[in-house]
């Protein structure tokens, strides 16, 4: 009896041992499969595959943006960015300080180089977009997130088209922006790492209905402008052939328009 008894007991430990590795299991599998789930759901639309070329294949990747840095002109020559219509929120967050990009291995500009010089810090990912918690906020004082930008077309004109930004994506729930500085034929530079200052700053809006994409892309003077934003839209075409970028390199015959 007392030998059925232990091999009773040996079998139910086995049973049970078996039964919770089985459960264990599933519960792993359950969990990849809420994690891809979400993954889906996130209603991420644009993938790494809409990122524009680099001229200079130093492409960084922070969590909410990307960039390409160009250490000629010590700016990105684009940052690339996510927003969605749920990001859209008022964090009211502390500022930061500027900092340097970690990485950066060529290293970004040190931001006393705009000290005293005239120019804005202006941001290229707005603080702005990025106010959906503190973390993503935080992220966007890179000093390799901004560029030398006139004060009153940093408040002013280009102001302007970054809150029009955050108008479509709540109209589109989620859009892929793009922006920087003209930087080829900047001449004027600041401080001892002699930052480059863009004559011009473009913006381009991209959003997802159905199957089909639409664009609309900006060209604007680094002055101040109390023109209407449209009056700065330009084809993409236009944007490549003085950046050497291809914005959308998978998007064939991807055109921008005022309808937007």
């Amino acid at each position: 009896m007392k030998n059925i008894l232990v091999c009773f007991l040996v079998a139910f430990m086995a049973f049970s041992c078996k039964k919770e590795n089985v459960t264990h299991t599933e519960a792993i599998v359950q969990e990849q499969k809420n994690f891809v789930s979400d993954q889906s759901n996130t209603g991420l639309l644009y993938s790494v595959s809409y990122e524009p070329t680099s001229t200079t294949n130093q492409v960084i990747k922070h969590k909410y943006y990307t960039l390409s840095y160009n250490e000629k002109f010590e700016q990105a020559e684009w940052v690339a960015y996510e927003l969605k219509k749920e990001y859209l929120k008022n964090g009211n967050y502390k500022r930061p300080y500027f900092i340097q990009d970690p990485k950066v291995t060529t290293g970004s500009a040190d931001w006393r180089n705009y000290k005293k010089s005239g120019y804005d810090k202006g941001h290229l990912c707005p603080a702005g977009d990025m106010e959906f918690s503190k973390e993503a906020y935080d992220d966007t004082f890179y000093t390799s997130n901004i560029s030398p930008q006139k004060h009153d077309f940093n408040s002013g004109i280009w102001n302007r088209i970054e809150q029009k930004t955050r108008y479509w994506a709540d109209k589109y729930n989620d859009i892929y922006v793009v922006t920087g500085g003209v930087l080829k034929d900047s001449d004027k530079k600041i401080g001892t790492e002699r930052v480059s200052v863009p004559k011009y700053f473009y913006k381009i809006v991209l959003a997802k209905s159905g199957k089909e994409h639409k664009a609309i892309a900006f060209l604007v003077p680094n002055a101040d402008s109390d023109k209407s934003i449209y009056d700065f839209v330009v084809p993409i075409e236009t944007l490549e052939k003085m950046t050497g970028i291809d914005f959308f390199p998978n998007l064939k015959n991807l055109k921008s328009s005022k309808d937007f």
